[in-house]
């Protein structure tokens, strides 16, 4: 759906995971596997998270294809369940737009509260949303709690409210400003890291 080309948001991501010396990431909403193929390429082990069991499929026969099975697992999760993973057992956490999917701001704190649970102290969590700026906010049907839906797909749109709340007891490293797409989406890449 999205090409074979990694997101921006995940080379960045991988720069940074990097930097803080991360050898293990989840990427919570794969797809298809663009990004969790590209962490592989780059000497990430990779676990790929996604509700969809065939974008995983494809995920998997692509990594085998690419010699990148051994760097490559592949989880079907729902991330509004608890995550599969032990505790402290990810070094970083990449999940692009996932966060903004049509899921209720409880639903989103819970899941952040598992991506803590899972990361090592001191490992990272990058996600990207759509916010609050963007050309779709408050168009189309309204869903409540900044849940608007277009063209049949529906967005949680991000406030800094949200985010600073998402943060909280954590170090939030940055809130970078993005555009995205033909519309274009306007986008948050967010940063923040578990306190070691």
């Amino acid at each position: 759906m999205y090409g074979e080309v990694p997101s921006q948001p995940a080379v960045a991501a991988a720069e940074r995971f990097g930097t803080a010396g991360a050898s293990r990431v989840l990427e919570l909403g794969a797809g298809q596997g663009r990004d969790a193929l590209f962490f592989a390429r780059n000497g990430f082990s990779v676990t790929a998270a996604d509700f969809s069991a065939i974008g995983l499929d494809s995920l998997a026969a692509r990594a085998a294809a690419d010699g990148l099975d051994g760097r490559v697992q592949t989880i079907v999760h729902d991330v509004r369940t608890r995550l599969p993973l032990s505790e402290s057992s990810v070094d970083a956490v990449f999940a692009h737009m996932l966060l903004c999917m049509a899921i209720s701001t409880e639903e989103i704190q819970a899941l952040v509260n598992e991506i803590e649970r899972v990361l090592v102290p001191g490992g990272v969590l990058v996600y990207t949303v759509r916010h609050t700026g963007d050309a779709h906010y408050g168009a189309g049907i309204e869903h409540g709690d900044n849940i608007f839906e277009n063209g049949g797909f529906a967005v949680h749109f991000f406030d800094r409210a949200l985010v600073d709340t998402l943060a909280d007891g954590w170090a939030l490293d940055e809130v970078h400003a993005f555009e995205e797409g033909e519309l274009p989406r306007r986008l948050w890449q967010v940063t923040q890291t578990r306190p070691a």
